[in-house]
C-alpha cells in the first residue's frame, strides 16, 4: 500500500538520529510492525480535501486563513507524508504507553530484572514518540488538536486505573485513542492542503469510528472504503471545522 510505506518512511525519518542504537533498533522494529491506519487516514484526508487536482504526497502544507505562521522557506516537516508520520508517531507513543500502563513490568518482575529494563526502554521510546510527532505538527493547524488528544489519553487512562464505579467498560475507554487520533488524522490531512474537513468526509471517519478496534488493525483492510475519486467530491460541500473530540475542552 503507497501510503502506507510513505507515512513509514516518513515516520522513520523522524526518528533517524535517535540514540543509542539499542533504542533507535526498538522504535524502528515497533514502527515496522504497526498498523499504519493513523498515517494513511492522514493523507486520504489530504487527497480527498485537496481541490487542485495535485499529488498530495507531493504537497507542502500552506499557511491557513487562520493565520498559523510559516517561514519563507518550507522545511522537511511541511509534506503531507511527513505531517501524517507525525500523526502515526504520536499514537505509536500513547498506545505504548497505554501497553505499559495496563501491564506494569516494573512491579511485577521488581526493579531489577530483565523485563524491568525492557520497561525502561519502551517507556522512553513512547515518550520519543510522541515528542517526535509533535515537532512535526508543531507548525500546523493540527498542533492544537494533538495537544488535546495527549491530555484526553492521559485522563481517560487515570479514569480506567482508578475506575469509575463500573459504569464504563475499559475496552471503551481504551478506544477514545483511536477515535481521537482518527479525528486527529482528518484534521491535520485537511490542515495541510489548506483546508477544513468536509461534512462528507467526517461522516465517512464516522462510520469508521463506530468500528473502530484498538489498536488498529491494517490499513489496507481498517479504511478500504475511505479513498473517493475526485469525481466524487461534491463541489458544493463547505468545509467545516468540527473535528474535535468530544473530551476535548
Amino acid at each position: 500500500m503507497e501510503k502506507a510505506d510513505s507515512c513509514r518512511r516518513a515516520a522513520y525519518d523522524a526518528v533517524a538520529d535517535v540514540e543509542p542504537p539499542e533504542l533507535h533498533d526498538y522504535i524502528e522494529a515497533s514502527l515496522a510492525e504497526a498498523s499504519m491506519v493513523p498515517g494513511v487516514l492522514t493523507i486520504e484526508s489530504a487527497a480527498a480535501t485537496a481541490t487542485d487536482g495535485h499529488s498530495v504526497l507531493e504537497a507542502d502544507a500552506p499557511p491557513s486563513e487562520n493565520g498559523a505562521e510559516y517561514s519563507d522557506e518550507l522545511d522537511d516537516t511541511s509534506g503531507v507524508a511527513t505531517q501524517a508520520a507525525g500523526v502515526q508517531l504520536i499514537y505509536e507513543g500513547l498506545r505504548l504507553t497505554r501497553v505499559l500502563a495496563h501491564d506494569e513490568p516494573w512491579i511485577e518482575n521488581g526493579a531489577g530484572g530483565e523485563s524491568a529494563e525492557t520497561g525502561d526502554l519502551e517507556i522512553l521510546a513512547a515518550d520519543i514518540l510522541v515528542a517526535r510527532g509533535f515537532y512535526l505538527l508543531a507548525r500546523t493547524d493540527a498542533a492544537g488538536k494533538a495537544v488535546r488528544t495527549v491530555q484526553a489519553f492521559g485522563r481517560d487512562q487515570s479514569r480506567r486505573t482508578m475506575g469509575d464505579g463500573g459504569e464504563t467498560d475499559p475496552a471503551t475507554i481504551d478506544a477514545n485513542l483511536e477515535r481521537d487520533i482518527l479525528e486527529l488524522a482528518v484534521l491535520t490531512g485537511a490542515a495541510a492542503v489548506g483546508e477544513t474537513p468536509s461534512p462528507r468526509l467526517l461522516a465517512t471517519v464516522d462510520e469508521i469510528a463506530d468500528r473502530v478496534e484498538a489498536p488498529f488493525p491494517p490499513a489496507a483492510t481498517y479504511l478500504a472504503d475511505l479513498e473517493p475519486t475526485r469525481s466524487e467530491q461534491s463541489l458544493e460541500e463547505h468545509p467545516t471545522d468540527r473535528a474535535t473530540s468530544a473530551t476535548d475542552p
